[in-house]
């Protein structure tokens, strides 16, 4: 696989060729970029996935929604949809796209809204709920049309954005310089005994702006998993064999995670936010016991009832650095 994308070299350099020239239209003005004089938090990345975009916005949500009134706008990947689209009980990860639909499903208290245009979408919020007190752009670090006022960008541990390449001879859909456009970086899936050598390495290896705070974060797992009726004790229930089906960009720290505790299971993986054929769901359904993702249980659980999932959260490997997000965070929606 790795000789198949060198020799797509070509091709990246075309690409990149594009991708620099779309930057300099924008550093020039030749396409406008809007900021607005409102709190708007941009979750990204480089990457085309993997990086933890989903639990790291949960996270937001639940530090947020306590004291103030959010919005989640997304484009919603690979809906079956167009246009504006404000989430309301007939929603689904179809009309939505599947991580707009888990953040609806998950926290109905939160308004969440998906338009492929970004700048129509946060006008409209703006507009028809003056209620708001900070929108969160999801995976939008690459639509410069609007200016998010604090902007984070995530990296995985185990595959820096300095590690890779542009697509497709790599992972990245951006360039590395613009890394330089974040006000914080944080290091996800992070192991759980990360020592300050290991963190002052990375340090020095990324090389953060004077004014760039960089975080460290893990993925933790539930001890439980859950059904649309019903919860189980994971560990009691990997006892005996199950399918596993996947379909988000890596599911190896999940596998990883599931093999460490000694479960037996088949793995059926697909494609970073798959939608399932008719053919696939009848196979699937000939299954006795499945477990999945979160991502890929929204779009499962009407075709298959029986089917759990296993959820996780973003968790700071620091205590410190917790309560300085926390603070950054916070503070700037005050400012705003």
């Amino acid at each position: 696989m790795k000789i198949i994308r060198y020799l797509l070299l070509p091709f990246t350099l075309v690409y990149a060729g594009v991708i620099y020239l779309r930057h300099w239209l924008y550093d020039i003005g030749f396409f406008s970029s809007k900021k607005y004089d409102f709190p708007i938090i941009c979750v990204g990345n480089l990457s085309v996935g993997g990086t933890g975009k989903t639990p790291m916005t949960e996270y937001l949500i639940r530090l947020l929604t306590p004291s103030y009134k959010i919005a989640i706008l997304s484009r919603g990947y690979k809906r079956k949809t167009k246009g504006l689209i404000i989430a309301d009980a007939q929603s689904t990860a179809r009309t939505l796209g599947d991580e707009p639909f888990q953040y609806h499903k998950k926290f109905p208290e939160i308004l969440v809204a998906v338009d492929e245009k970004r700048i129509r979408g946060t006008e409209y919020l703006l507009q028809k709920y003056p209620e708001l007190q900070t929108i969160i752009l999801d995976d939008a670090f690459q639509h410069r049309a609007i200016r998010a006022g604090f902007s984070l960008l995530l990296t995985a541990y185990d595959d820096l954005y300095i590690d890779d390449f542009l697509l497709p001879t790599g992972n990245l859909r951006d360039i590395i310089h613009r890394v330089s456009q974040a006000d914080c970086i944080i290091v996800t899936k992070c192991p759980t005994q990360l020592s300050e050598a290991d963190k002052k390495q990375i340090l020095y290896r990324i090389k953060p702006k004077n004014r760039q705070a960089v975080y460290f974060t893990g993925i933790k797992y539930s001890e439980k998993i859950c059904s649309e009726t019903e919860q189980k004790d994971l560990l009691e229930w990997i006892q005996k064999p199950f399918t596993l089906i996947t379909g988000i960009a890596n599911p190896k720290p999940l596998t990883d995670y599931l093999t460490g505790l000694g479960a037996e299971y088949k793995l059926v993986s697909f494609s970073d936010h798959h939608h399932f054929s008719p053919e696939e769901i009848a196979s699937l359904q000939k299954e006795s016991r499945i477990l999945t993702t979160e991502k890929d249980y929204v779009r499962l659980y009407k075709e298959i009832p029986s089917i759990f999932y296993l959820s996780i959260e973003t968790y700071f490997i620091f205590d410190e650095e917790k309560r300085s997000f926390n603070q950054v965070i916070m503070g700037f929606i005050e400012k705003n």
